[in-house]
């Protein structure tokens, strides 16, 4: 029996009447999206329509996820709100602190010495409070959510960006910061704004060396790292039936590298193969009985443009092998003029390393077509001229692809099998040289090639591709080779190519596994006890953020002007930095020591105010701090994409900075930043970013009379003595507001559980 199936059947019970109610508020037939999104109201049924990218709506998920960098925080949130049990399903997964290294068994063994208290810490909490905890080797969130918990028409909410991976089982599965998943969790709504809607519809089929990454490498070109911002994305049409149940999941996981707020399929016969493989045929069953409300209406499908806000239609006849990068998910290339296009920006060539696996791209159909070009390097007397790795996404695909032969084929061409985790992906990747700071090029199966993300070196030039087309250019070594069409020397001398890799959906045998690493939480949790060392250098209780004092906030130092791309790897750094995750005051010294200053084009060196020196951004701003001065940031566009990481907002929010001033936001940063009752503002003319000089002392005036939809003032007091005025915008609503009064949301939450 699959995991929670009362409560899947219990919501789909409820689907009919709510999707009735909701096609008549609207007026017309509704995509798959709304579907989902109005039957999950917390109000119940719809009375009216919702408008699109502008009202705020409170949902009601039917589930949280959580892996162990983000629910540290969010579970020592969690423990102030005052509940004995979390209100609705929930889970932890180990995923994100194993460092690959040498290979799985010495890099589990490693963690579990290193993390035995962050993971006894996660695995009490979770005992107590009634969540389900996956230990350190079971796998990679999102892939074990895919494998037990995600089912077709349900909503969730997970404190990783990548939960959006859920998708390709037709959820609406949204990241969140850890304050939104402490809400949830303690039985509160959960506030979204009503999301615009994309659709994009796939016609033909994919073939030869094309897999679904590069569908979704394609419409990162196509929509950019922001052009997904506020938009639910739905795929649909007779290419999207034509894809597996996991390769939508590809689709979908990479959606949040265009600032999707999520991405989805309609339910169809892929996904139900899936569940029926993965042990879930009592959630096959029900959703077959209610499949009418799993997809959108028959009208929506049939005119596309009179539904959706924007509406993109991709042939997967015509589709080819994509690599995006270096440096951002979006720069997309198709591998036929990547020879070109290396050359006029002058990327180096010459690949150091291929990396398949992560949330991404780790389920069985990967392994076995990337398997299949393995074979044939070995008996086509290729030997790789890449260091190559596989990272499995959960414990299950790996013992399945060990009965099926697949890692002795990748050991015959000298691969490295990391442990069941993140890896590389996210930064936990100890890669030999990587301090000498060489220029370089790798390429991986992953989702995001941030500069330096993947192994702390700036000068590594990394590309995002399909684990097929990675696996053949780690063969080759180059990356020009166009597997399609080009030749590569053997040990023997001859000229030989690649076929084009061949894979099975699901393995024939069935899914095995002999310990997947669940542990349940004990049925009474009360006398569970969780104790934090005051000493410890890795967990730390949080104490209360301080309330609003009623004023305008005046006197706010500069602490920096970042210039260009700042995400949340720039703001909050993971690699080493993860082991800090549930101990707020150490983890607060890597705030912002990825972002590049505006005023001297340097990273992470900035001007103190007080002194006239330039230090690293922590270090002066906790000299601020100590001096009671606050301060504020200001940004760039898109500032604070990528991952989910609330420490993000907490991080200055701990320190002492006040406001966060850019010219746009990602989504969940703002949300963040509001759930740490920051001040999250945007010019009202992008162009006043230029009028923000080093040396400024700013206030902000207006906050007395805070309300929805009112501009706020920024006064720019010079070091000459001039001072000029700028409009600023935000977003908050009424509710929001209160948020900051109370000093962050959490302070509500505490309040209303009587703590």
């Amino acid at each position: 029996m699959a995991f929670d199936i009362e409560m899947i059947q219990a919501r789909y019970k409820k689907m009919g009447e709510a999707i009735g109610a909701a096609r008549k508020a609207v007026g017309k037939p509704l995509t798959l999206t709304e579907k989902i999104l109005y039957s999950h109201l917390w109000d119940g049924n719809a009375k009216s329509a919702f408008t699109r990218g502008k009202d705020y709506v409170d949902f009601e998920p039917d589930r949280v996820a959580m892996q162990d960098a983000t629910a540290q925080m969010a579970l020592l949130q969690f423990m102030q709100a005052g509940r004995p049990k979390v209100a609705v399903p929930s889970t932890v997964h180990c995923d994100h602190l194993i460092t690959a290294q040498v290979g799985s068994k010495d890099d589990l063994n490693k963690a579990n010495q290193e993390n035995k208290e962050v993971y006894d810490f996660l695995s009490s909490v979770s005992n107590k409070y009634g969540i389900g905890f996956w230990k350190p080797g079971a796998g990679i969130i999102h892939q074990v959510v895919l494998e037990n918990y995600a089912f077709p028409g349900g909503m969730m909410i997970g404190t990783d960006s990548h939960t959006v991976n859920a998708g390709g089982l037709g959820m609406v599965a949204i990241g969140v910061g850890g304050a939104d998943a402490c809400d949830v969790m303690a039985g509160l709504p959960w506030e979204l704004k009503f999301p615009k809607l994309i659709g994009i519809k796939l016609t033909g089929k994919l073939n030869g060396w094309t897999s679904a990454k590069d569908v979704i490498l394609k419409v990162a070109g196509i929509l950019t790292v922001k052009g997904g911002t506020g938009c639910i994305v739905e795929y649909f049409g007779p290419g999207a039936e034509a894809l597996s149940c996991t390769g939508k999941g590809t689709i979908c996981n990479m959606g949040a590298e265009i600032g999707a707020t999520t991405s989805t399929f309609a339910y169809d016969a892929s996904m139900e193969r899936y569940l029926r493989a993965t042990n879930r045929a009592d959630v096959a069953d029900a959703a077959n009985s209610y499949k009418e409300h799993l997809t959108a209406d028959p009208e929506v499908y049939a005119d596309p443009a009179k539904y959706f806000d924007q509406v993109i239609e991709i042939n997967l006849d015509e589709l080819e092998p994509y690599l995006n990068g270096p440096f951002t998910p979006d720069l997309a290339t198709p591998i036929s003029q990547m020879k070109e296009i290396a050359a006029k920006n002058g990327w180096p060539t010459k690949i150091e390393a291929g990396l398949i696996g992560s949330c991404t791209n780790s389920s069985y159909e990967d392994i076995s077509r990337a398997a299949s070009l393995a074979e044939q390097a070995s008996s086509k007397n290729l030997k790789p001229k890449a260091e190559f790795s596989i990272t499995p996404g959960s414990e299950q695909v790996r013992f399945t692809i060990e009965r099926d032969g697949f890692i002795k084929t990748f050991d015959k061409i000298g691969a490295k099998v990391f442990a069941n985790a993140c890896g590389p992906c996210i930064g936990m990747w100890a890669r030999v040289g990587a301090e000498k700071k060489e220029k370089n090029t790798i390429v991986h199966s992953f989702n995001r090639n941030f500069q330096a993300r993947q192994d702390g070196n700036p000068n590594t030039y990394a590309f995002v591709g399909s684990p097929e087309l990675v696996t053949a250019l780690a063969i080759a070594g180059d990356l020009t080779f166009n597997p399609l069409k080009d030749k590569l020397k053997n040990e023997k001398g001859e000229d030989v190519m690649l076929d084009a890799p061949t894979g099975e959906e699901l393995p024939a045998k069935g899914f095995a596994v002999e310990d997947a690493g669940y542990q349940a939480p004990a049925a009474d949790g009360s006398k569970v006890q969780i104790n934090v060392d005051p000493k410890s250098d890795r967990l730390q209780l949080l104490d209360p953020f301080t309330a609003w004092d009623g004023k305008d906030i005046t006197g706010l130092k500069l602490l920096i002007k970042a210039k260009g791309k700042c995400t949340t790897d720039h703001i909050s750094m993971a690699g080493p930095w993860l082991k800090y995750r549930g101990h707020l005051d150490n983890i607060s010294n890597n705030l912002l020591i990825g972002a590049t200053n505006s005023f001297n084009g340097k990273i992470n060196e900035v001007k103190n105010q007080l002194t006239g020196a330039y230090g690293a951004v922590p270090a002066t701003q906790r000299d601020y701090k100590a001096k009671g001065i606050g301060s504020i940031v200001v940004g760039d566009e898109n500032y604070g994409e990528g991952s989910s990481r609330e420490h993000a907002a907490m991080e200055p929010r701990f320190l002492g900075v006040r406001a966060v001033l850019v010219k746009s936001f990602a989504r969940i940063h703002e949300t963040n930043l509001k759930k740490q009752g920051m001040l999250g503002l945007t010019f009202a003319n992008p162009a006043d970013y230029d009028k923000i000089q080093e040396d400024d002392t700013i206030d902000i005036t207006g906050l007395t009379s805070f309300t929805e939809g009112k501009p706020l003032t920024l006064v720019l007091h010079h070091k000459d003595g001039s001072k000029e005025e700028i409009s600023v915008n935000h977003t908050y609503n009424s509710q929001q507001i209160e948020w900051f009064k109370a000093g962050s949301a959490l302070n509500i939450v505490k309040k209303q559980h009587g703590v």
